[in-house]
């Protein structure tokens, strides 16, 4: 019996889906990433939002309608600095620590976690300070009481995913990556920061 070939329209959604990703990020991939970025931040605030309803739901506490303005100053921080940013530090990584570099495992791993995670947790206070409307006092008051917090939480959680990525994950690859990681740290950053 012949086996017969499947018409591409019948492949399945989620394989349709990745291919057209892949072309746009080839043919786009700032604006690919950057849109991704400001999905999954959102999605990472939504989420942060449900988990903290089901635990004021199961206390017997009243439950706060979903803040779909938190969930917009998210998916903005994503879109326009997120994936901006993170494009371009993986992509100057590649330049400034190849792989040639017998120490660049390190040396790579070294520069996200000591530079860029402390400056990208302060650029994040800072920025959704400002979509927040809120002022200098507010932004250092919220720098004293959780930046620190958040910092070491980061070193926690994110050094071993960090080093996958860096040093495994295709370098077109690595904001998709962190952002998928990122969905559950924005979660996490929603709490902490209020």
């Amino acid at each position: 019996m012949p086996v017969q070939s499947l018409p591409v329209r019948d492949v399945s959604f989620h394989f349709r889906l990745l291919q057209q990703y892949l072309i746009l990020l080839k043919k786009y991939p700032i604006l690919t990433k950057s849109v991704t970025s400001g999905i999954l931040s959102a999605l990472g605030n939504l989420l942060s939002q449900y988990l903290e309803g089901r635990k004021k739901a199961k206390s017997g506490g009243p439950v706060d309608e979903i803040d779909v303005a938190g969930a917009t100053r998210y998916a903005i921080f994503g879109l326009i600095i997120t994936g901006p940013v993170s494009h371009i530090f993986y992509q100057l990584m590649e330049v400034w620590m190849p792989t040639t570099d017998p120490l660049c495992i390190v040396k790579r791993l070294l520069l996200d976690r000591l530079i860029f995670a402390p400056g990208f947790l302060l650029l994040f206070y800072l920025v959704m300070n400002i979509l927040e409307a809120k002022g200098w006092d507010d932004f250092q008051k919220k720098m004293r009481k959780s930046y620190w917090t958040a910092l070491k939480m980061n070193w926690k959680v994110w050094t071993p995913f960090t080093f996958i990525n860096i040093n495994f994950v295709p370098v077109q690859f690595r904001v998709l990556f962190a952002n998928m990681i990122a969905l559950f740290w924005y979660a996490y950053l929603a709490t902490v920061r209020k």
